[in-house]
């Protein structure tokens, strides 16, 4: 049966250009000028997949995606957002979003979003099925289980590092920055013996560690110059404002820790807490090293990137206090910061 797809924009353009798109993609896709009449058009229809603008008139987004998670919970909603509302697209993956794509909207992540989607939706049925059937399929389909929970976890990731993008988006000057600090604090982690289960933590924590930064101003995080004391104390409430973000999504609960406290210093000097020594997370002890080396290795606003050789000095000089010394040994000996 041919996947229908609803797409909801008030701007007619837009939906055009999506509609073409996915057609040639061979999807079947019906469109609305807003919320109330996407609803209408839910209810007499069986849709796939719906892919919906947040701010429209009469009903928004976000009510939307409400009244269809209300009305059916497995419903795969694809959220589409301007940068200036992020926090509205946070809001809407607490919700049950499954994706969100920011405008201007490039047609080929929009394709992949929907794959993606779709994707996840048959694995989910195809599990429902699985547990229907449990007890005659239980040998057979064991293997496929895990296959598809590998997919879907794969998928999960895939959105995260997204949304990682978005955050890095916003300076121009740490564009790639979360996933850099992902790969080098990996890299330290398995040499400190990590399961796998805590592997995958520790990447979706140093992937989200600065989703805080959505809650910055613009002006301040690419401002050209060094920053004022107010504006010091004003960047470091962003593991703060991560912490409040993530809280509420259960999936991201055991990250919380590793994004309140990636500034903690080894010597307690850091924030929010001053926490020192063990009494900061080990996945956040962790991702600072790396953090602190790809900021200095980066452009900035108001200094060029640092030479290596300066970079691992500086690094070397703060082993003891800013760094833990472990984490910080591994680092430099195993030269994890080597592509």
């Amino acid at each position: 049966m041919e996947d229908q797809i609803l797409i909801v924009d008030d701007e007619e353009m837009v939906s055009n250009v999506i509609v073409r798109k996915l057609t040639r993609e061979g999807y079947a896709c019906l469109t609305a000028g807003n919320g109330r009449e996407a609803l209408n058009l839910f209810y007499k229809n069986s849709f796939s997949l719906i892919i919906s603008d947040i701010k429209m008139p009469e009903m928004d987004g976000i009510e939307l995606l409400k009244k269809v998670k209300a009305l059916d919970p497995n419903m795969m909603v694809i959220m589409v957002t301007a940068f200036p509302d992020l926090d509205l697209a946070v809001e809407a993956m607490r919700l049950g979003a499954s994706d969100f794509i920011s405008k201007p909207i490039t047609l080929d992540l929009m394709a992949l979003s929907v794959r993606n989607a779709l994707e996840k939706k048959r694995l989910k049925e195809e599990i429902e099925a699985y547990h229907r059937n449990l007890e005659g399929l239980v040998e057979e389909r064991t293997l496929k289980l895990q296959q598809a929970y590998r997919i879907l976890k794969k998928a999960h990731l895939d959105s995260v590092k997204v949304l990682a993008e978005a955050i890095d988006a916003k300076d121009p000057y740490t564009l790639g920055h979360s996933d850099r600090v992902s790969k080098m604090s990996l890299r330290i982690a398995s040499h400190l013996g990590f399961a796998q289960d805590r592997l995958e933590s520790l990447e979706y924590g140093a992937l989200l560690h600065d989703i805080g930064k959505i809650g910055i101003k613009d002006e301040v995080l690419q401002k050209q110059g060094a920053l004022s004391p107010k504006e010091y104390e004003y960047i470091q409430e962003h593991p703060l404002i991560g912490v409040k973000i993530v809280e509420g999504i259960d999936f991201f609960k055991d990250k919380a820790p590793i994004i309140r406290h990636h500034h903690e210093h080894f010597n307690g000097d850091g924030y929010p807490d001053g926490l020192a020594g063990e009494a900061i997370p080990l996945g956040a002890r962790i991702i600072a090293v790396p953090d602190a080396f790809d900021a200095m290795s980066s452009m900035r606003p108001h200094r060029n990137a640092m030479a290596l050789e300066e970079v691992l000095l500086e690094l070397q000089r703060h082993r003891g206090k800013q760094f833990d010394p472990e984490v910080l040994d591994i680092f430099l000996q195993e030269k994890i910061y080597k592509p």
